[in-house]
C-alpha cells in the first residue's frame, strides 16, 4: 500500500469514529430546525449550508463528486466542489444533506441528513439526474437480480433464492406515476408492494435488514445521488445493486461525458460505483424506521446517527446529547 493510501486509509479510521458523524449530526438538527414549516427549500439550504461549514473544517482535500447538483444550478456542495483544509489527502464525497426534503417540510417520517467518504477517484462521479436501481440484501448468489430482467422475473428468482413463495416477498418502490407498470409487474406475481413518498437511500439499507423491516428488494427509478450513497451503504453491510444512469436526451449524455462516462447505457454494479474503502454516515432529522428524528430538549439536543465502514463491516448507531447549543445557532 503506497504512503498516500495508507494516509487515506488512517484519515479514514478517524472520519468513522468522530469527523463524519459531527458533519452529518450539523445538518440533521439544521434541517430539524425547519421542519413541520412547509418550505422545501429553506430545509434544504439550512442542511446544505451547515454540511458545507463541517465539511470545510476536516482534514482534507475532498472533491463533491455526487452533490446538490452542477455548479450552475446549486450554489453549494455542488459536484466538483472542492471541501476541507486542504492540507491531508484526497477524498471523494457524495453528499445529500437532506433526504426527504419534502417529508421535512412537513415533518413526516424519514427524513435524514447522509453523506459518504472514499479515497480519492474510488467513488462514481456522475451528473445529478435519474437512475435505475434495483437492490437485495446480503447471503444470496451473485445475479440473482439482474437490472435488465422483468420485474416479475426478479421477484421469482429471489423467491427462490430465499426459499420462499413469490407472495412472501415484499418491494420497496418510490410511490411515483413512472412506475406504475413496475408495481403492477411486481402484483402480479404474488408479491406485496410497499411504497414510499421519499427517501429511497433509507429504502435501499431497508433491503439489508428485510427480518426487521420487511422490505426485500429495491426496485424503481430516482436520483443519482442518492444511488451513489446507497451503494456506499450497501458496500459496508453487504449486498447486491445494480443500477444504470437515465441519460434521455443529449443534453445529458453531453454532461455525462464532460464526467468521463463514455457508455450512457452502462449497467453499473455497486463495486463499480463505490470502488474503494469507504465510510456512510446518516442521521435522522425526522422520526424514522431507520433513525429517530432530532429531538429538541430543555439544554440539548439528541441525535440518532449510524455510521458504517466498508473495509471492516463495521456498523455503529450513535446516539449523542449536544449540549453547546451554541454550536448550532442556539444558546
Amino acid at each position: 500500500m503506497s504512503s498516500n493510501n495508507s494516509k487515506s486509509t488512517t484519515l479514514l479510521d478517524r472520519i468513522l469514529s468522530i469527523e463524519i458523524v459531527r458533519v452529518a449530526e450539523r445538518a440533521a438538527v439544521a434541517a430539524a430546525m425547519q421542519r413541520g414549516r412547509g418550505n422545501e427549500m429553506e430545509a434544504d439550504k439550512a442542511a446544505v449550508d451547515a454540511m458545507r461549514r463541517e465539511l470545510s473544517k476536516l482534514p482534507i482535500d475532498g472533491t463533491v463528486v455526487i452533490g446538490e447538483g452542477e455548479r450552475d444550478e446549486a450554489p453549494m456542495l455542488f459536484i466538483g466542489e472542492k471541501v476541507g483544509n486542504k492540507k491531508g489527502p484526497k477524498i471523494d464525497i457524495a453528499v445529500d444533506p437532506l433526504e426527504g426534503t419534502t417529508l421535512c417540510a412537513k415533518n413526516m417520517p424519514g427524513a435524514i441528513a447522509t453523506l459518504a467518504m472514499a479515497e480519492g477517484g474510488t467513488l462514481l462521479n456522475a451528473p445529478d439526474v435519474y437512475m435505475e436501481k434495483i437492490a437485495i440484501g446480503p447471503g444470496y448468489p451473485k445475479g440473482v437480480v439482474e437490472l435488465d430482467r422483468p420485474a416479475g422475473e426478479n421477484i421469482v428468482r429471489l423467491a427462490k433464492a430465499k426459499g420462499v413463495k413469490p407472495s412472501d416477498i415484499t418491494a420497496l418502490i418510490l410511490d411515483r406515476p413512472r412506475h406504475a407498470d413496475l408495481i403492477a409487474a411486481v402484483r402480479k406475481t404474488g408479491a406485496a408492494v410497499s411504497l414510499i413518498t421519499d427517501g429511497d437511500v433509507a429504502g435501499v439499507i431497508h433491503t439489508a435488514q428485510p427480518d426487521t423491516t420487511g422490505i426485500d428488494i429495491y426496485l424503481g427509478i430516482g436520483g443519482a445521488p442518492e444511488g451513489v450513497l446507497a451503494a456506499a451503504a450497501l458496500r459496508c453491510i453487504g449486498g447486491q445493486m445494480q443500477c444504470r444512469l437515465v441519460l434521455d436526451t443529449e443534453e445529458k449524455r453531453a454532461r455525462a461525458r464532460k464526467m468521463g462516462i463514455k457508455d450512457p447505457r452502462k449497467i453499473y454494479g455497486m463495486e463499480e460505483m463505490v470502488r474503494g474503502d469507504c465510510v456512510f454516515a446518516a442521521t435522522g432529522v425526522t422520526e424514522g424506521n431507520m433513525l429517530k428524528g432530532v429531538r429538541f430538549k430543555e439544554g440539548y439536543i439528541e441525535t440518532e446517527t449510524v455510521v458504517m465502514r466498508s473495509a471492516t463491516g463495521t456498523v455503529r448507531w450513535v446516539r449523542a446529547e449536544h449540549r453547546q447549543l451554541e454550536k448550532f445557532g442556539l444558546d
